[in-house]
């Protein structure tokens, strides 16, 4: 099959945006999306397409083509954000009806492009020789994210390789890109408790103040971290949440600091982790009157003292290689804009943990229309996509679905 066999009707167009904006009416927070689900089970069973519930909240379906063949999975995720949406001239007809939650990162998209490809292969599953996997993975934006559940229920069994579209607010309209090798970062999010000595502002001999303690430990962190790690490595780490005391004259028993930190190594990841305990266990010897030198990283009746959860969440998104570039040759006979080198992102995404299984490509697509009003970055209250990135993302996913099952070879090489 060529790639210019899967241009999109207008009634398929139209029907994509139809299950677009009702996704994104109907928003459901990480590890709640039940009628999410329920509304693509429905879909599925209304295109004759088999399917099972899996992960929870999540969905796996399979078209068997002509033949047995070699498998691919395409993926989406279904989550939205717990952000109350602004009102704007572009969402009127679609805003969301649940307070305080919207899809602010495209996923209601991503769930009507690949119900739009599912309907195409659907149609010409007569054609496709062998098997395509679809995966409605729930839970992406919170950690421990829905894919390793997915993984548990079967959604790789008998999977060849694996692709996955990622609509971006401040990509221009249709541009295509990725690029070979890691993609995306390691990610870990951080809490940090401090405990102090509480008492009245009156006599600061008397308490251990945790506010300063937390305040010298965000000052001086970033240094800290720059001292230890080489440096080329690429890294980021931000603060989310800070929160001490009650009492505007009262020195607090605790403080408490929530925040991430992302890297492409593993071995980076460890080591700013080791910075983080090495910096707290400084502020411990410095704030402690006594200048007791003992461990202090679990809780005890000694103060000063700390507690640092900083598991990790989602490891590194590391492209395939040969998958990239077979899929760079493939996408740029079809589509006007494909960027096969692009930068690397430090965000964190678990599709992560499929591709630490299977071969297969991560792709970042762009949304953005900056003549309609159309470039708020994802995550933001306002965002948005031009629903023409829906037919771009379709061809994508079909080209590649098509091509790969056809000859998996140069997919796989190497």
């Amino acid at each position: 099959m060529s790639t210019g066999t899967w241009e999109l009707d207008q009634s398929n167009v139209s029907w994509m945006q139809g299950l677009r904006r009702w996704f994104h009416q109907h928003p459901e927070p990480s590890f709640a999306e039940l009628k999410t689900r329920d509304k693509v089970v429905d879909i599925l069973k209304g295109l004759g397409i088999e399917h099972r519930r899996a992960g929870g909240t999540g969905v796996i379906a399979t078209i068997n083509g002509r033949t047995a063949g070699p498998c691919i999975a395409l993926r989406t995720d279904m989550d939205a954000l717990r952000i109350q949406e602004a009102r704007t001239e572009l969402n009127r007809d679609y805003r969301s009806q649940q307070d305080g939650v919207m899809h602010a990162c495209g996923h209601d998209g991503h769930m009507a492009m690949a119900l739009g490809a599912a309907r195409r292969l659907q149609e010409r599953r007569g054609e496709l020789p062998g098997r395509v996997r679809l995966i409605f993975q729930p839970a992406e934006e919170v950690p421990p994210g829905g894919a390793a559940a997915m993984i548990v229920d079967g959604c790789l069994e008998g999977v060849d390789a694996i692709i996955a579209l990622h609509i971006f607010g401040n990509l221009p309209l249709g541009r295509i890109g990725f690029r070979p090798g890691p993609f995306m970062a390691a990610t870990r999010t951080f809490t940090l408790t401090i405990r102090g000595k509480p008492g009245h502002h009156m006599c600061p001999q008397d308490g251990i103040d945790p506010i300063q303690m937390a305040a010298r430990f965000i000052a001086t962190i970033q240094t800290d971290i720059r001292q230890k790690l080489n440096p080329n490595a690429r890294y980021v780490l931000g603060f989310g949440e800070v929160h001490a005391g009650m009492q505007h004259n009262q020195t607090p028993a605790e403080a408490k600091v929530v925040g991430t930190f992302r890297a492409y190594d593993r071995r980076d990841s460890e080591t700013i982790a080791a910075a983080l305990r090495a910096n707290l266990e400084g502020l411990m010897r410095a704030f402690d009157p006594g200048h007791d030198r003992a461990p202090r990283g679990i809780p005890g009746p000694s103060v000063p003292s700390y507690t640092l959860e900083a598991e990790p969440a989602y490891p590194p998104l590391v492209n395939h290689p040969a998958f990239t570039r077979r899929a760079a040759e493939v996408l740029k006979q079809g589509l006007a804009d494909v960027d096969d080198d692009m930068a690397p992102n430090l965000g964190g995404e678990d599709f992560a943990c499929y591709l630490e299984r299977v071969p297969g490509l991560f792709m970042f697509l762009g949304g953005g229309h900056a003549a309609r009003g159309i470039t708020a970055m994802n995550h933001s209250d306002r965002f948005d996509f031009d629903e023409d990135v829906l037919p771009i993302g379709v061809k994508a996913l079909l080209s590649l679905t098509s091509d790969f099952l056809s000859d998996p070879a140069p997919y796989l090489a190497g």
